[in-house]
């Protein structure tokens, strides 16, 4: 993954761009008042699925969070970056041959996960051997659709089935084994499969990058016990405290619920994605960590955790609410003080809620029966405040003193940061009646950790009680794995490398410079616009562009070396790879090449003209169920005028296919 596709994967354009411009959620989009040009109207939309914006309006521009921060604040790229970077925590690093190696290798161990997840996937649905994981996915319920949506798979029962598979396509059996696939053998005379015999589940990161495998036995040996779900190891792809099961393919229904579903394990998510509640993801662990609130509340603040019923003791499950409560979202708050003074305050500005099943019930076999009974669930999920008084009415002993300041100590950073006072008020009055207190002094205890300096909060807030007898430890399992599962003493799609259009086009053009006036003026002669930023939606790819642009004419020895030069450090990793693949491509002959940026660029803004049809088309739709004739007329104008454009270019490249050449000499011969 490359800086900048860090970057845009750590912050949420919504919520740097609300920092400029007040946006008002619309739909599935935010719009606000353009701050680019002066309106009444708001015609300037965030797109959070794309992670996009646009000016509907006299503008007509938009693009990526980078664009935006760039030309608000008048930055060029470097800068632009190095502010970005700051806000997402992203340390800049100049490039060395060392951290260029890595990103290949990287690169590399993706290629032999992917290919490994194919031969799983073919060898689920072709091998007769596989027929225990069929049977085992029919009798779970779960669709040969849902096998094939989340690419499920099997392996082979065989010490070195997908080892000799993997070498055959060229990988190494150290790269293997550094993929997290194969295991050396102690003695060091070879490699031997990791995963033998299970159903394998891949699991992606944010991007739909298969990293690693969780694996279920099927065939339980009692003369060979091993745990019923093993994950895979640690490995440069895959730290499974910084990984979400099902969060590729939860993102879009996580924004438009503004909420996440948090579950324990890898058949709960298939089951509920299976029957329509898709906003639902699993931890890797019976614990939440930081990393993974970090990238779940790119999508929503809202999180409800759905607990077994056996567990509810598992003071694990409390510390992953203790991560979201310091990871996520805060807002300030004016509280006049005892002197009169105004001071800030902040306050959690989000909902942790519990979701209690019904006893005897994981949530993939209630989804499986009652679909309705599992949304039930999820609408009714108690307040995390609710779910801790319940507990500590169990553990604390409230008859005595030291019971009840316990009792009082460790809910009282949990009321504090309840936005809204009515709600804080009414758990002061309840922890007040469960430990017999004056609710006077309960009120002050929770007020006193306002002014309490933010580290000693936080030592207050974390649960440092002793692990008790109903913990489960945690395991290399499947996260909070139940007893079906193991036993119990055992959490913008951008490729990383650049492959795209916008990729292909710059990469030619950045191994020869000289081609882009003709390029320009073959468009030109076209009757279309040259060359411009607005055909790109990467700020980055705009970045090298201009550096194109301003580049005086290369020399008959230009090489990549001077490309990547061009481009500048910020950018060198990123283009490295693009520009190794173009070098791989077939020479052509000047003509042949132009012709081929031609088609690219046409193809690239039909995809553009293609992606803002349709986000007018939603908008339209949203502007007529909101009433808003003065918004939809306008958006129904946008719509032709982006329509006749679609259709020009598209006949523009239908014209430079032989056969649309041969009917347009044709025509002009019968005019």
């Amino acid at each position: 993954m490359s800086v900048t596709d860090e970057i845009k994967e750590r912050l949420d354009i919504v919520e740097v761009i609300s920092a400029y411009v007040p946006l008002k959620k619309a739909g599935r989009s935010y719009k606000g008042l353009c701050p680019f040009h002066g309106e009444k109207t708001p015609s300037f939309i965030v797109f959070p699925d794309s992670q996009s914006w646009h000016c509907f309006g006299a503008c007509g521009t938009g693009g990526d969070v980078f664009s935006f921060v760039m030309k608000r604040e008048n930055l060029d790229f470097g800068e632009a970056l190095e502010r970005l970077a700051a806000k997402a925590g992203v340390q800049l690093q100049p490039r060395t041959e060392q951290r260029s190696a890595d990103e290949q290798h990287l690169d590399r161990l993706r290629q032999i996960v992917g290919d490994a997840a194919t031969y799983f996937n073919y060898l689920l649905n072709r091998a007769d051997e596989a027929a225990i994981a069929r049977d085992y996915l029919e009798r779970r319920g779960l669709l040969p659709a849902t096998w094939e949506a989340w690419q499920l798979g099997y392996s082979l029962d065989s010490w070195d089935a997908l080892k000799d598979r993997l070498v055959s396509k060229g990988y190494t059996l150290e790269e293997i084994a550094d993929a997290g696939l194969a295991i050396q053998r102690e003695d060091g005379s070879g490699f031997y499969d990791r995963f033998r015999g299970r159903l394998m589940i891949p699991i992606r990161d944010v991007q739909g990058r298969t990293i690693g495998f969780g694996a279920r036995v099927l065939r339980e040996d009692p003369t060979r016990p091993q745990p019923k779900y093993i994950n895979s190891p640690q490995t440069p792809l895959f730290d499974k405290s910084n990984v979400l099961y099902g969060l590729d393919m939860a993102r879009k229904a996580l924004r438009d619920a503004n909420l996440a579903v948090i579950v324990e394990g890898y058949m709960d998510v298939l089951m509920s994605h299976q029957v329509g509640v898709c906003n639902v993801v699993a931890g890797m662990g019976t614990a939440l960590t930081e990393a993974q609130m970090r990238l779940v509340k790119r999508y929503s603040s809202n999180l409800t955790l759905a607990l077994d019923p056996d567990i509810a003791g598992d003071h694990a499950v409390l510390r992953g609410l203790e991560a979201a409560r310091q990871t996520l979202e805060r807002e300030w708050q004016p509280v006049i003080g005892a002197t009169g003074l105004v001071r800030q305050e902040s306050r959690l500005k989000a909902q942790l809620r519990i979701a209690a099943l019904p006893r005897g019930l994981d949530p993939d076999e209630l989804a499986r029966q009652d679909v309705d009974a599992w949304r039930r669930v999820i609408v009714e999920a108690r307040p995390v405040v609710d779910y801790y008084l319940a507990l500590v009415g169990r553990e604390e002993d409230l008859t005595s003193a030291r019971g009840k300041a316990n009792a009082v100590g460790r809910l009282a950073p949990l009321i504090y940061e309840i936005a809204s006072p009515v709600e804080r008020n009414h758990y002061v009055q309840m922890l007040a009646r469960l430990v017999q207190t004056d609710e006077r002094l309960v009120a002050e205890q929770v007020a006193a950790l306002g002014r309490a300096p933010a580290v000693e909060r936080r030592l207050q807030t974390n649960d440092q009680r002793p692990t008790t007898s109903d913990q489960r430890p945690t395991t290399d399992g499947e996260p909070g794995a139940r007893d079906d599962q193991r036993p119990r003493s055992s959490s913008v799609v951008r490729p990383s490398s650049p492959v795209g259009l916008e990729e292909h086009l710059l990469s030619c053009l950045l191994l020869r410079p000289d081609l882009l006036a003709r390029l320009d003026a073959e468009m030109i002669e076209q009757h279309a616009t040259p060359l411009g930023e607005e055909d790109f939606a990467d700020a980055e790819n705009r970045a090298v562009l201009a550096a194109l642009q301003t580049a005086s004419l290369p020399a008959e020895s230009w090489t990549a070396d001077d490309a990547l030069a061009l481009v500048g450090t910020a950018l060198e990793d990123r283009w490295r790879a693009a520009l190794v693949q173009a070098q791989r491509n077939p020479a052509l002959a000047d003509e042949k090449l132009l012709k081929d940026l031609g088609d690219s660029l046409l193809r690239l803004r039909e995809r553009n003209l293609r992606q803002q049809v349709n986000q007018l088309g939603f908008l339209i739709r949203e502007s007529e169920e909101a009433g808003e004739r003065e918004q939809l007329r306008a958006y129904q104008e946008l719509m032709v005028s982006y329509a006749t454009q679609k259709r020009y270019v598209h006949k523009l490249l239908n014209a430079r296919t032989m056969a649309g050449a041969l009917a347009q000499t044709t025509k002009d011969k019968s005019s």
